[in-house]
């Protein structure tokens, strides 16, 4: 080389930086992108994760709960411990389990759905996230502000409802509510965050011919769910700071000792709280709109009715919340008018069951894990569904609120409804996010074995709340008739926790063992399938074009004369 001339350097040799995350291979690679992904797809399984996670840990805490009620005059928990793990269980199974797997389930697909590579608002999403995370987190930390693990810390014991005035100062000391007031703000921030996201996401980022008309229902129910989390939030958050500021800077909103309202707090809290029986359980729905039709065979029946339905039972929940107020002296006219609009919310949720149940009629039903979780849910969704109706008949609630006649109409719900469903699309789109398809020997040990359990452990408490157990209550005495249904119902969570272990077993077996699926096990036909298994970081290398409902059937028999959706 002549002296003083340069050349360019070699493209071998230039050092392109690395952002957190590229470098695979290595653990300090994977924890960069835990923390720096912006991925919807990662961030939507770590949502699931975090759910599973204190699902684990709330289940254990129902099981202590069981024990200490299996027999009379027990004492395997302190009553103080028992009121925490109470309040523990509650909150975490709502808040930190339900919310966060559904907002995975919808961070995951929503986009691939729709065409898009991605949330309209990826840093957002992050934030959603991790701020969910950190509210379980702050709320569990209450546990260790005390020497004694054993005696529960100082964690919440008001209740996953706090009731006033169970909050106030006088009788709740130290700062364990404040870390229940805090975490639930903080999730409601998450929660209305992501949200927010998954309606501009689903508004404005549609490919090419994706029509209002033509979304798969499962994108339509959460573009509701999403405006309902936006309208339910905000008052409990509202309540929350009013809460903290009766504790901390003397006002008086809920201190009846100083003339505040213990109802105003009731209503506050169950104007979000009924529609959050919805916010939780429309996600199941949107997961049966995806898992009935593909192992049906069918394309999903009434789908115009099915949208229509979707939506009025978001308008009615936010009109029904006072049923859960039939005892606290409202007015003839107030119940009349929450009895007959949580009566009419039956309708609308009645024409989905009529509708899933018309799918599978005629169809070539293929019993897969998915399909077998989706026939539990119906089965035990309606028996939730009926017992509803009952209680919202005032006379009827008026003997049996407050008893565990309602404790196993809201497991019925929340546990025979949601976590069936959960459970159903985990099964069915696990193949898609990691490649490989569950065991299904695993998978039908784990549904029987839960199937028994559920109705064991929450089908007599109908019996016990007939017989006039109340709920919340430490133990009891021998002689009441209680005994027989409550030693049934704690022998059913045995059978629980196995099919629960073998659950884990499973999605962490099949990681590594599970057979191959392929990019379409289960000859579906909306868009997530039409990507690898697993997705691309930018889920499709070209942006879709849609024509249809079912637009990967028609790519599969293009002159296939049945069902044309333009």
């Amino acid at each position: 080389m002549a002296h003083g001339t340069t050349t360019a350097p070699s493209e071998d040799f230039v050092i392109t930086p690395v952002r957190p995350g590229e470098e695979k291979g290595t653990w300090s690679s994977w924890i960069q992108d835990l923390f720096f992904t912006v991925d919807h797809k990662k961030l939507g399984l770590m949502y699931i994760a975090v759910g599973l996670f204190f699902f684990v840990i709330a289940g254990l805490m129902a099981a202590a709960i069981r024990i200490q009620l299996a027999i009379p005059n027990n004492d395997f928990l302190h009553p103080d411990v028992y009121n925490r793990f109470f309040t523990m269980h509650g909150t975490a199974m709502v808040f930190l389990v339900g919310m966060p797997i559904i907002f995975g389930f919808a961070n995951y697909l929503v986009p691939i759905m729709i065409g898009a590579r991605d949330m309209a608002f990826p840093r957002m999403n992050a934030f959603g996230f991790w701020i969910t995370f950190f509210s379980g987190i702050l709320l569990y930390m209450s546990y260790f502000t005390a020497p004694s693990l054993y005696n529960a810390g100082s964690a919440p014991d008001v209740g996953w409802f706090a009731y006033s005035p169970l909050t106030a100062k006088a009788f709740s000391t130290g700062h364990s509510t404040d870390y229940w007031t805090l975490s639930i703000l903080m999730g409601g921030i998450g929660s209305v965050a992501t949200s927010i996201n998954i309606i501009v996401t689903t508004i404005c980022m549609r490919c090419k011919g994706m029509t209002l008309g033509r979304m798969p229902l499962f994108v339509w129910t959460w573009l509701v769910v999403a405006f309902l989390v936006v309208i339910a939030i905000p008052p409990l958050s509202a309540c929350q700071i009013m809460l903290t500021l009766d504790r901390y800077l003397g006002a008086t909103f809920f201190d009846t000792q100083a003339g505040g309202s213990a109802i105003l707090w009731q209503h506050f809290f169950w104007i979000f709280g009924h529609p959050e029986v919805y916010i939780l359980i429309l996600p199941g729905f949107a997961i049966m709109n995806e898992v009935i039709p593909v192992f049906s065979r069918k394309p999903i029946f009434g789908y115009p009715v099915m949208v229509g339905a979707t939506v009025m039972i978001a308008f009615i929940s936010l009109g029904v919340w006072a049923h859960h107020m039939f005892t606290v002296g409202m007015t003839s006219l107030g119940n009349s008018f929450f009895a007959i609009s949580t009566m009419l919310v039956a309708v609308p949720t009645g024409i989905k069951l009529f509708n899933w149940i018309g799918t599978m009629y005629g169809g070539k039903i293929r019993f897969e894990l998915p399909m077998m979780f989706s026939i539990g849910f119906l089965f035990q969704f309606l028996i939730a569904g009926l017992t509803g109706v009952m209680l919202a008949v005032a006379p009827f609630d008026w003997q049996l609120h407050d008893s565990y006649f309602v404790v196993a109409h809201f497991h019925y719900v929340l546990i025979g409804g949601l976590l069936y469903a959960i459970f159903a699309g985990i099964y069915h789109w696990y193949p898609k996010a990691f490649g490989r398809l569950m065991d299904k020997k695993l998978g039908l040990w784990h549904f029987w074995l839960f199937t028994i359990g559920f109705h064991l452990t929450f089908f007599p408490q109908h019996i016990a709340g007939f017989w006039g157990m109340p709920r919340r209550i430490y133990t009891y005495e021998a002689g009441r008739g209680w005994e027989e249904m409550n030693l049934i119902s704690s022998v059913g969570v045995v059978f629980q926790a196995i099919g629960i272990l073998l659950f884990v077993v499973n999605l962490l077996y099949s990681l590594k063992k599970g057979k191959v699926a392929g990019d379409d096990p289960w000859d579906a036909w909306t868009l997530e399938w039409a990507t690898t298994s697993p997705p691309a970081d930018y889920n499709f290398e070209k942006e879709p074009v849609v024509r249809s409902r079912r637009p990967l059937w028609d790519l599969k028999h293009p002159k296939d004369p049945d069902w044309k959706y333009e």
